[in-house]
């Protein structure tokens, strides 16, 4: 799924680990959605919307939307 978490990320002057350590998931795992290698769970994406304070929908684009 396509996401802008490296540049929201980015924008805080977050590094990977900084960011996982805030949300309590492994750098790892940042790695991996910012690569779209890895679809988080629901819970998780509001998590990371939470700490961004931005809808999930503006982290996460829907690919079968026009």
């Amino acid at each position: 799924m396509k996401n802008c978490l490296r540049d929201l990320r980015k924008g805080r002057g977050l590094n990977q680990a900084d960011l996982a350590d805030r949300l309590e998931i492994s750098r790892q795992t940042i790695i991996a959605i910012e690569a779209d290698k890895y679809d988080p769970s629901l819970p998780m994406a509001y998590r990371m919307a939470a700490f961004f304070d931005v809808p999930v929908e503006a982290l996460f684009f829907n690919p079968w939307k026009g």
